[in-house]
């Protein structure tokens, strides 16, 4: 009963919600596009204390119908070449695509920026008209002190999570603004210190949460956002980091003397807030000490079984890993009744499940803006499902422009959500690119003590707490990375590949030649493709001659607007890079009916283009595992692909690998791979580094969470196991492998410590890598 009511969403019109975002300070654009709702904000927050009580919340008005679904008219004619009517609102990029027209540099203090911003309404195949209900402020100049700037996302949930969004992103600003003058001195210059800009945003939060209680046009009973904000402290470098909720925002800062191949320009990811869910111990302890029951939904309905403890201090167990390997993470419930079903311990607005712990108190972090902090992002938890923080940056870091790091992003977490589920969630993202910075400097996050930045106690009396900026933010206890297909989706790709076999999908693949296939590519075409494959997982561990016979096999195809380059259902063979033009993808919900020929409700735009270095990519798993296609794409310009055949794929990873004979047959021998095939088993050894290690150094850490397989190709290591007294030492030599353990088990962590005997080279598999280029092909943890 549950789920469905979770799923379901009262507004069924098509459309984005607006979102506030000016550059100039100007608060144009405040009200929102639609007419259905009055979200005009409130002057102050001490008016939200005058105002009388709201009355009753009536009942909701029924849904306006969608004006395609009107049974007085007769279905318009199908466009030529099968493309969908224009006038069809699911059918209009622009209704699910929110995002600034080009780039923006601003100047905050010592601080310049350049950012872009981008919100993409999700799919959802039993509500395909249902709102985007993630939003978006950007304000420079909060209050009277212009010299300040405001970012932020909001991610609605429930029925009226669109309306609860976007009353939050017009009243958020308002509110703090409201704070802030408050706090500052009425003499003098003085700024405002940390713990008066923290307790200024803690203010707002709460102001904006009852103001939506009392709110008489959005219903936030079993309705509600998060919240995440970067608030720019213009006259001290300063940023501080607000976050109610699971959205997230994340720091790249450039690292000196990097090894990686990226170059000196490689960024590491920093946390800049944490995810508050029911993964996070005390945030666990904290709802249930309130009356909340945490259980995912499969344990809710005796599909699981439930094997916590009685203590609510039990630290054993690991709520996380294992239930959300299906796509079932744990969810707050009242003692007596399967409700809320929040999968986050902190909200705005959710009524009913703030008397279950679930409040609007913002977790914050403040710190300088340093001259090696290079990329700062704030992003929904759609961008996060499925993609770590570390490649969030290093997909933005590819990129000169914002607006196009941005793209980047949202593209391949689209294209995760429809590899891994049968929909997607509302993607928003801003991306600030840090330009450049003035004025002194203070400790990295990576220099300071670990610590974790809490709400700051009340400021009494007029009486200025420790300015200081605050600890490094503590990772332990965020939400997992999705690394498999939920329950229904690997159901639905099972049911795809019984389907492969009676359809005999690789036949002819062994009578291909790729020799006979391949063309000389001039330099600016290699480059071209190579630019294009650069920020795709399938190709990121090939070696330089690959790549040459990967170019060579490459096939050039110009399409006109409305050719359909795949269509669902069919046979799928070849992997596409978009070099130029626009695709749109388009989806028929399973079991639906066609009549029209267009192919389905359109999902998403893939745009390509040489001008802008933008380069999307679709039908991955083609060159790995041969299924029907899960959607179709039709040209929507005229354009030109780059395609590469399954079969030409799999011959240049034999010919140039046949010095990896040696790691196959390992990896075929590990118990956790031994269900794979040998197309799989090939393709890991594909994605696998060679590393070298000097004598004595440290290769794993027993206890430190695993990022690593490894493969011993020549040399020698010792591997040590300390359980209380006892201690227990195995040798490794050519052909051992180790660390495999974090595959299959669910903390990920290292079962011992491995060090090098003399100088050791290995084959090393990376979990992240192997997640997003396997992908639904791997088995969860048993």
């Amino acid at each position: 009963m549950f789920k469905k009511l979770f799923n379901k969403n009262k507004n069924k019109l098509g459309g984005s919600a607006s979102n506030l975002a000016e550059g100039d300070g100007s608060e144009a654009g405040l009200l929102d596009e639609r007419s259905d709702r009055n979200f005009e904000p409130e002057k102050t927050a001490p008016a939200l204390k005058k105002k009388a009580a709201a009355p009753a919340k009536p009942a909701k008005a029924a849904a306006a119908p969608s004006k395609s679904s009107s049974s007085k008219q007769a279905p318009p004619a199908p466009a030529p070449q099968g493309l969908p009517d224009a006038g069809t609102p699911i059918n209009r990029a622009k209704d699910r695509t929110d995002a600034i027209d080009k780039a923006r540099t601003v100047q905050v203090g010592g601080i310049k920026l350049t950012y872009a911003y981008i919100s993409l309404r999700g799919f959802y195949p039993d509500d395909p008209f249902k709102n985007n209900q993630d939003a978006y402020a950007v304000k420079q100049g909060v209050g009277k002190d212009k010299n300040n700037m405001l970012f932020s996302v909001f991610d609605g949930h429930g029925k009226d999570g669109d309306g609860c969004a976007i009353y939050a992103k017009k009243q958020l600003p308002v509110n703090l603004a409201h704070h802030l003058d408050r706090a500052k001195p009425k003499k003098g210059t003085k700024d405002i210190s940390k713990d008066q800009v923290q307790q200024a945003l803690h203010r707002a939060h709460l102001d904006t949460n009852k103001g939506l209680h009392k709110n008489p046009n959005v219903d936030d009973t079993l309705s509600g956002t998060t919240a995440i904000s970067m608030y720019f402290h213009g006259n001290r470098n300063r940023i501080t980091v607000s976050n109610v909720g699971d959205s997230r925002a994340i720091l790249g800062q450039e690292v000196a003397g990097s090894n990686r191949r990226e170059g000196p320009r490689a960024l590491k990811a920093l946390a800049l807030s944490r995810d508050q869910t029911p993964y996070r111990k005390d945030e666990k302890a904290r709802v249930k000490r309130a009356g909340a029951r945490v259980l995912s939904l499969d344990q809710l309905e005796g599909l699981e079984p439930i094997i916590e403890g009685a203590s609510e201090n039990d630290e054993s167990l690991e709520l996380g890993e294992e239930l959300d390997e299906g796509g079932d993470p744990p969810r707050i419930w009242a003692q007596n009744g399967d409700y809320p079903g929040t999968a986050f311990t902190r909200s705005i607005g959710d009524s009913v499940a703030e008397d279950l712990g679930v409040f609007a108190e913002p977790e914050m972090l403040t710190r300088e803006v340093l001259p090696e902090d290079k990329i700062l992002i704030i992003a929904s938890d759609g961008v996060y499902e499925f993609l770590t923080n570390q490649s969030v940056i290093d997909i933005c870091a590819k990129f000169a422009d914002p607006l196009e790091a941005c793209r980047a992003v949202v593209a391949e977490a689209y294209e995760l959500w429809l590899q891994y589920e049968l929909r997607t969630d509302d993607i928003t993202i801003i991306c600030m690119f840090v330009d450049e910075v003035k004025g002194g400097s203070r400790r990295s996050l990576g220099d300071e003590s670990e610590g974790f930045s809490t709400i700051p106690a009340p400021i009494l009396g007029g009486l200025q707490s420790d300015d200081d900026i605050d600890a490094q933010i503590l990772t332990e206890g965020a939400r997992p990375v999705r690394k498999h297909v939920s329950k229904k989706t690997s159901k639905a790709l099972e049911k795809m590949r019984e389907q492969g076999k009676k359809m005999d999908m690789y036949e002819g693949d062994e009578d291909f030649d790729w020799k006979k296939h391949a063309t000389k590519k001039t330099a600016e075409e290699k480059a071209s493709i190579a630019e294009a494959i650069k920020a795709s997982v399938m190709f990121r561990n090939t070696s330089d001659e690959q790549r040459e016979m990967i170019f060579a096999c490459m096939e050039s195809v110009h399409v006109k607007a409305g050719t359909w380059v795949i269509r669902q259902g069919s046979v799928g063979d070849r992997f596409y890079i978009c070099d130029e033009g626009q695709f749109e993808v388009r989806i028929l919900p399973d079991g639906q009916e066609d009549p029209t020929g267009h192919g389905g409700h359109i999902v998403h735009v893939y745009d390509g283009s040489r001008a802008r270095n933008s380069h999307p990519s679709f039908g991955e798993l083609a060159l790995v595992h041969s299924m029907p296609r899960s959607a179709s794409v039709v040209a929507k310009t005229d354009g030109h692909l780059w395609a590469l055949h399954r079969a030409a794929f799999r011959q240049v990873l034999v010919e140039a690998q046949d010095h990896r004979k040696e790691l196959k047959k390992v990896l075929g021998n590990i118990p956790y791979f031994q269900y794979l095939d040998s197309d799989a088993i090939n393709k890991l050894a594909t994605i696998m580094d060679e590393v070298t290690f000097g004598r004595g150094e440290t290769i794993t850490e027993q206890g430190r969470k695993g990022e690593c397989m490894h493969v011993i190709a020549s040399g020698s290591c010792y591997g040590v196991q300390t359980h209380g007294s006892d201690t227990k030492r195995v040798n490794y030599k050519t052909g051992s492998y180790f660390g495999d353990e974090i595959f299959s088990s669910d903390h990920g962590k290292y079962s011992r410590t491995v060090v090098t005997l003399q100088t050791t080279v290995c084959w090393q598999l990376d979990h992240e890598v192997m997640k997003q280029t396997m992908g639904p092909l791997l088995k969860p943890p048993s």
